[in-house]
């Protein structure tokens, strides 16, 4: 029998350092730019690297959320995010929108691709769909 997962949000790294220290394990964070919670405080790319850092040292995996509804006029900056993202190296990433799964399949292939919640996945053929465009859940 596979053992739940208890992941947990991390709004900024002191955050991610107390899930971590109490049991997370894995957290979610959010960058700068391409998730739904913009407007909140989130992690800087020296963030995200500091705790991914601090995660893997405590066996503790890192999910990256890249989970906007892309309009064109996103696609240019997020080829460059996921680019930035493949150099730091986080464990998986959360993804809602299609374009953009696509794109992280052909600039991070070595990185899982989770879909997110903001998909509005509610029958089979969708997560079929997704399955076969290569999202490991």
């Amino acid at each position: 029998m596979r053992k739940p997962e208890l992941l947990v949000p991390a709004s900024s790294l002191e955050v991610l350092k107390i899930a971590v220290v109490f049991g997370a394990d894995a957290v979610y964070i959010g960058g700068e730019a391409f998730g739904l919670r913009a407007k909140a405080k989130n992690f800087s790319a020296e963030d995200m690297r500091e705790g991914l850092a601090f995660a893997h040292a405590h066996g503790v995996k890192v999910y990256v959320t890249v989970n906007i509804l892309a309009h064109n006029s996103d696609l240019a900056g997020v080829r460059e995010y996921l680019q930035e993202l493949k150099e730091i190296g986080p464990d998986a990433l959360i993804i809602a929108d299609p374009g953009i799964f696509t794109y992280a399949r052909e600039i991070c292939p070595e990185i899982e691709c989770h879909i997110s919640t903001q998909a509005n996945n509610t029958n089979y053929e969708t997560y079929r769909f997704w399955y076969r465009l290569g999202a490991k859940r």
